[in-house]
């Protein structure tokens, strides 16, 4: 089912992202959080991965070029500022999809109507951090801009219609720009200047065409169940 593998692996390579912070993360309030994050992102991705196929496999099997995520998920972390702009970026997309879809009768409904829930928790998150790093400090301001800006080239793409999902894209991306703007416009972060479609003008991660960093971290993510297929722990 392509729309389950494409939402699934969202939700999949988010979650390993988010946890790459473990051990690293500034405060250990935000150790805590983003592992949550994570964990609730994983739960997603094992739900949606489960109805296109074996979970396992789909994971830690697949090659590349078959997995339909965003690129926008598989950007790596770089600074807080970087994850947070990712996150805003991503929780504010996912909230308005997953409502639309819980308010409909498709096949995505139920598991929409649990994550709207969880996925209200991440943008307030992400929408809290950005409010704090854009007004807060000279450094803080200057990379929570930065971040903004570099992420900003990703996030045409999650606009673009996938089979199977019942949704009005041109009115998400309407909402979803008018969300943004104004968390940007109250963290006094410009409102990034650049193309939203660079990302996927030549095809991207929906068809199976990722960024350079996402094979190093697929590499990472799937190396001990390739080193020993079969286990069980």
């Amino acid at each position: 089912m392509t729309a389950a593998l494409a939402l699934g692996d969202d939700a999949l390579v988010l979650s390993h992202r988010l946890g790459e912070w473990a051990g690293h993360a500034p405060v250990l309030e935000e150790e805590v959080a983003l592992a949550n994050i994570a964990l609730d992102l994983l739960g997603q991705a094992r739900i949606l991965l489960s109805l296109a196929g074996d979970e396992d496999e789909l994971a830690y099997l697949r090659e590349e070029r078959a997995f339909r995520n965003l690129q926008l998920v598989e950007q790596p972390n770089g600074d807080f500022a970087h994850t947070i702009a990712r996150q805003l970026y991503f929780s504010t997309y996912q909230q308005l999809l997953y409502a639309e879809l819980a308010a409909g009768d498709g096949p995505f409904a139920p598991l929409a109507a649990k994550a709207v829930k969880e996925v209200l928790y991440h943008r307030d998150h992400a929408e809290q951090w950005t409010l704090r790093l854009g007004d807060g400090t000279e450094t803080s301001h200057e990379r929570m801009r930065s971040a903004c800006e570099a992420l900003w080239k990703f996030t045409g793409e999650m606009f673009q219609p996938v089979e199977g999902l019942e949704a009005d894209w041109a009115r998400l991306e309407a909402h979803w720009q008018e969300s943004v703007t104004d968390v940007l416009d109250r963290a006094t972060i410009p409102l990034p200047e650049g193309p939203r479609t660079g990302a996927w003008s030549a095809g991207a991660g929906r068809q199976g065409l990722h960024t350079e960093p996402f094979g190093r971290m697929l590499a990472e993510m799937q190396h001990l169940h390739r080193s020993h297929p079969g286990a069980s722990w």
